[in-house]
Order: C-alpha cells, then structure tokens, then sequence
C-alpha cells in the first residue's frame, strides 16, 4: 500500500496499482472493468483523482483471493436475484443506515437514485427510517432486512409478510443481500472508510 496521503482510505493508505503484488493488480484491474464502470455509470465515486481505488475497493486489495471470491457472490446476487433493482436498493440502505455506514449510504444514494427511489425516500431510509411512501413490497423488504439487522431475528409477523409478497426464495434473496452488505459495511466500517 502507498503513503497516507488523505483521509480517503480511512485507516489504510490508498494503494497505488504500480505498487502491488501480482495478484492485487489482477484484482485492482478486474474491479476497474466491474465495479468501477458500474460506479462511475451509477454517479459515484469509487476511486480518487489519482485512479486509486476508494470504498470498500481499497481494502479488498488486502487479500485479493477472498475479496475475487466476494466480489463473485455480488455479482450471482445480482445476476440471479429474484428482487427487483428498487427493493434491492431499499434493503442495502437500510443494511447502510443500521451500521452508519457514510460510504455506503453516499455510494447508494446514487445507485437507488438511478433505480428510480424518490429523492424523499432516499433520506429517510438513510436515515434509518420507514418512508410512508414505500410500496408494500419494499416496506417489507425494508422491515426484514432491518430486523435481520438489528435483532439478528425475525417475527413471525414480518416473515409472513414478506413470504406473502416474494415467497420463501424472495426471502432468501432478501437474506443474502442483506448479509453480503453486512460484510461491506463491516469493512468499511472496520476501516473507518468516509464517504468523498
């Protein structure tokens, strides 16, 4: 990893992809033509002026073989989920505003704007509330991956529901998302990662 030269890598230097071992620049240039295009088509930032990867991208260059392995469960989530984009972005802005997660929220802010969330609803679920403006689907959505998240259970009254709109394989798809931002937020929460 490179010098600490500003407050974008929270508690890590941002790596510069000269510097890096064989395996990380495999990783580094695998996000750049994944992560980063996806970033850069959703309206945020996910590297400095430099080209230096920012986020939860940094740390993942820590060990590039569990980071390839994650980064392949996000994309079969997205790939094979049941869920549509506008529940998705409800259940990961509820997941960032439970842990506080400032790039997180920053990052899908932008992402949930671009899947069509009112500007409205955006705040308040991160803000860590319930927007009235929610549809059922994502209210349920909403209120399982906030329980998920705060409870580590689920009541039986708030599984039904969800069960009733996506059925048992929509909760699963629920789960999981919810559980792989759980691990992005606890990175970039262990690293004290900022938003830009």
């Amino acid at each position: 990893m490179s010098a600490k030269t500003d407050g974008l890598g929270g508690r890590l230097a941002l790596a510069d992809r000269d510097e890096l071992s064989v395996a990380q620049r495999k990783l580094f240039d695998h996000i750049s033509v994944t992560a980063l295009q996806w970033a850069h088509r959703s309206g945020f930032a996910a590297t400095d002026p430099d080209g230096r990867l920012i986020g939860p991208f940094n740390p993942s260059l820590l060990n590039p073989k569990l980071a390839a392995a994650f980064l392949n469960l996000q994309t079969a989530e997205q790939q094979h989920t049941s869920l549509d984009e506008q529940v998705r972005q409800v259940v990961i802005l509820t997941v960032g505003a439970v842990w506080h997660a400032t790039y997180e929220l920053y990052a899908h802010s932008s992402v949930a704007r671009h899947a069509g969330l009112s500007e409205a609803v955006i705040t308040e679920l991160a803000g860590g509330n319930e927007p009235a403006q929610l549809t059922d689907a994502q209210t349920a959505a909403h209120r399982l991956a906030r329980q998920l998240s705060t409870s580590h259970g689920v009541d039986d009254s708030t599984y039904h529901d969800a069960e009733q709109i996506f059925g048992a394989a929509g909760v699963f798809d629920i789960a999981v998302l919810t559980g792989i931002y759980h691990t992005v937020c606890a990175t970039l929460t262990a690293f004290a990662i900022p938003a830009p």
